[in-house]
């Protein structure tokens, strides 16, 4: 083909430029307003993590946001003595561990009794259940420290957990009722028709399918028990039994001048549930949306 055949033959075809993509202004809107919000919220983060890493006289000389030029890191392990967070930890990491999958496992049978098992009284019973959810901890505080206390368990882990328990299972079961609900009936009626029980048809059909609700419940009651601190302030009376919250308001009364350590106990103490959050934390968008399905 020589060039001029080559010329004509690309002089019929129109040069098409690739379009432009448009920008949508309420997309770019959006990335800026999420940008501002995460700036706020680490702003509070980072000033403390760069506090905890300064000795006092570079507290005092440098800028809040300045990392620091040698890190302390000698700030933590003192801290972690002089405040006695070993046993601290201790009890907060018995009373979460026990409290939180218990609370859960119960949460799912209730939820699941109420939403799939033919109950005369089942609506009933789900708004006294939800009704729980209304009363705020702190008006019971006073008859549940009379309550625990007639029974001996001040100061001691079932004294905690029990409470713990009864005023987190309301909420549990009111998101995974919903959950439930939305799972299609045939699943269960084909299952019973075979023989299985209802205890089988949840442990084997119902409890895997909700995992990722189960998760996204994991994340805020982890969250909520570690940093639980009025509730066990008043049914802990023993120091060995403090919880970590409890335990980082007695050492920010005894060392409230030395900000580095006073930093590093905050961020040894809100490390474990953030560590938490970032494991499931994928599952935690997509729980709490399956959780509000409308039955």
């Amino acid at each position: 083909m020589t060039a001029a055949s080559a010329t004509s033959i690309s002089d019929g075809f129109e040069t098409v430029a690739p379009a432009k993509r448009k920008r949508d202004p309420v997309l770019i809107g959006l990335w800026i307003a999420l940008l501002v919000v995460a700036a706020i919220w680490l702003a509070p983060f980072i000033f403390i993590v760069f506090t905890s890493l300064k000795n006092q006289a570079d507290v005092t000389s440098t800028g809040a946001f300045m990392p620091p030029l040698d890190p302390a890191f000698e700030n933590y392990s003192n801290a972690w003595g002089r405040g006695n967070f070993a046993s601290a930890f201790l009890n907060s990491a018995i009373i979460t561990v026990i409290k939180v999958p218990l609370g859960l496992i119960l949460s799912a049978m209730a939820a699941y009794a109420l939403a799939k098992i033919r109950l005369r009284f089942s609506k009933l019973l789900l708004l006294l259940v939800v009704f729980g959810t209304m009363i705020p901890f702190q008006v019971m505080l006073a008859p549940l420290f009379t309550l625990v206390n007639s029974l001996g368990l001040i100061d001691t882990y079932p004294g905690v957990i029990l409470p713990y328990i009864a005023f987190g299972v309301p909420y549990q079961v009111f998101i995974l009722h919903g959950f439930f609900r939305g799972i299609p009936k045939e699943l269960s009626e084909a299952a019973l028709i075979d023989g299985a029980s209802h205890f089988t048809i949840f442990r084997r059909i119902f409890l895997p399918v909700c995992l990722p609700v189960l998760a996204a419940l994991l994340i805020l009651d982890f969250v909520s028990t570690w940093n639980e601190f009025a509730m066990a302030l008043v049914l802990l009376q023993d120091q060995h039994m403090w919880t970590l919250p409890l335990g980082l308001m007695s050492f920010q009364g005894q060392f409230s001048n030395d900000y580095g350590q006073l930093n590093a106990a905050i961020v040894m103490t809100v490390l474990p549930a953030t560590i938490v959050y970032l494991i499931f934390q994928r599952y935690f968008v997509s729980g709490l949306t399956s959780g509000a399905v409308k039955g």
